[in-house]
């Protein structure tokens, strides 16, 4: 893809996903297009051998937004960061394609592995703020992972995922629209667990109540 292109390309990424974007020109104040900008070019020199200029662009590109992409992470199109303050992205990160990323995400390792070391990203996913994935795992095409998770293993597509650590919610595999990806419409499995132990109690005690009645009948 041209330059260009590219420019054109993020413009429109983030006119349509941020609604406080009220024309072109505001796009080149965005943090998520600095710092795309600056990926882009350390990722070619990156994969020309070209280690130290790219993390040099790279590191240029976090001092400005406060968003650190390492040059190896590979990124696909309709990528999308909102705010991003402290977002981090290790090198051996794999991102698809139409995926959006809240402040605070970190696609990190454990500092235990060799090679591979960092997430793989599917594609349509949502990651809300301050969430961390830790591993050399797979987050399934449209899912969502919730504020705050810590997500320690593979994630099956069209799943939510919500806790420290991280559980996942399914939802009836059923892929989930781009227009139902925000950050607060998630399932809380802990609330569902206590209704479910509320309603299990409810039916216990009318089942002692009528053994109760029974016994006084006879």
């Amino acid at each position: 893809m041209s330059f260009m292109k590219r420019i054109k390309e993020e413009i429109r990424v983030i006119k349509e996903r941020d609604p406080a974007i009220h024309s072109n020109m505001e796009v080149f104040l965005y943090p998520s297009f600095k710092v795309m900008m600056h990926y882009r070019l350390a990722h070619k020199l990156y994969l020309k051998k070209h280690y130290f200029w790219a993390r040099l662009v790279s590191q240029r590109g976090v001092r400005k937004t406060g968003i650190e992409i390492h040059p190896g992470a590979q990124i696909g199109k309709g990528f999308f960061i909102d705010h991003g303050n402290g977002v981090i992205i290790g090198e051996t990160s794999i991102i698809g394609d139409n995926v959006t990323l809240y402040q605070g995400v970190t696609l990190g390792g454990t500092g235990k592995e060799q090679g591979k070391r960092h997430p793989t990203v599917g594609n349509n996913v949502m990651i809300s703020a301050g969430a961390k994935i830790l591993g050399s795992f797979t987050i399934g095409d449209n899912s969502k992972i919730g504020a705050g998770s810590v997500v320690l293993e593979e994630v099956p597509p069209n799943s939510t995922v919500v806790g420290v650590p991280g559980r996942v919610v399914k939802r009836n595999n059923v892929s989930l629209p781009q227009d139902e990806l925000d950050q607060v419409h998630l399932p809380d499995p802990v609330k569902e667990e206590l209704l479910n132990l509320r309603e299990s109690n409810r039916l216990l005690l009318e089942r002692v109540e009528h053994l109760e009645e029974k016994l006084q009948n006879d």
